[in-house]
């Protein structure tokens, strides 16, 4: 499946994924330069070089942060634009009303359950889904490509210029790889369980409507209303504790950095 997901993406948004890729190549190498900027603007103060060197050096930082900012919000409106352009697509090709009607000798489903079942899917992928599938397709290339870019090259500068920092640096890092990926494993179980339960509600609201005189199940309404609820509230439990042990290690980071860098 997921092999099949990657072959949507790239049929789909090819070209423009490796835009997105090239240009997320160019911001982790940009990452670099303000790091060594930094290095040689406070050796240049320590050493008591002249300040038109220093103010260089300044300069060049600003150009610097100007050319990886512009780059940034290039990179990011272009890949939202890309993923806008998947979901009007699968839009297009989900809704009943926008697409052609049946081919010579295909069947209509077989009887109205399947047929308010599936009006039911569609109307939850439309409304609720697409757009989640629409932002992973923007990133599926160019995030994970610029992250592990980021990560390795700030990694093997620390590594060139002072092996102590970048070893302090993986020991503070490295343990949230405990609780990052058993965290997220559990956000996405939660999140396919709450697409499954929305689907559901939407097939009892479009059977409801189509046949008023069935009636509704208010029990089984209000069960999946605070299943919808329950679901939520475990992925924002998950999600935004993982984000608060992941600021928390940061700043552990920050500070044994620093703390290593004095003691040298």
């Amino acid at each position: 499946m997921i092999r099949e997901y990657y072959r949507f993406i790239w049929k789909v948004s090819g070209r423009r994924q490796l835009a997105l890729s090239a240009m997320a190549i160019a911001l982790f190498l940009l990452e670099l330069v303000p790091l060594e900027l930094q290095r040689r603007i406070v050796n240049g103060a320590v050493d008591h070089r002249e300040f038109s060197y220093i103010g260089l050096l300044c300069l060049a930082y600003v150009g610097i942060s100007l050319t990886h900012g512009g780059l940034k919000l290039v990179l990011n409106v272009f890949s939202a634009s890309v993923g806008e352009s998947v979901n009007r697509r699968l839009r297009l090709a989900i809704n009943p009303a926008a697409a052609p009607g049946p081919a010579q000798g295909q069947a209509p489903p077989r009887t109205h359950h399947q047929a308010h079942k599936a009006e039911g899917v569609a109307i939850s992928i439309i409304v609720s889904e697409v757009d989640t599938v629409g932002n992973f397709v923007a990133t599926s290339f160019s995030g994970p490509l610029l992250n592990a870019g980021i990560l390795v090259s700030v990694l093997g500068y620390m590594i060139f210029t002072q092996p102590w920092l970048a070893l302090v640096a993986f020991l503070v890092f490295s343990p949230q790889l405990l609780f990052i990926v058993p965290l997220q494993a559990g956000i996405n179980r939660h999140t396919t369980s709450r697409i499954v339960t929305l689907r559901e509600l939407s097939v009892e609201i479009v059977e409801h409507a189509a046949r008023p005189a069935a009636g509704q199940s208010r029990d089984g309404f209000l069960r999946r209303i605070g299943e919808v609820y329950r679901l939520s509230m475990k992925i924002f439990r998950r999600k935004y504790g993982m984000n608060f042990l992941m600021k928390h290690s940061y700043h552990l980071g920050v500070i044994g950095i620093l703390a290593t860098g004095s003691w040298l």
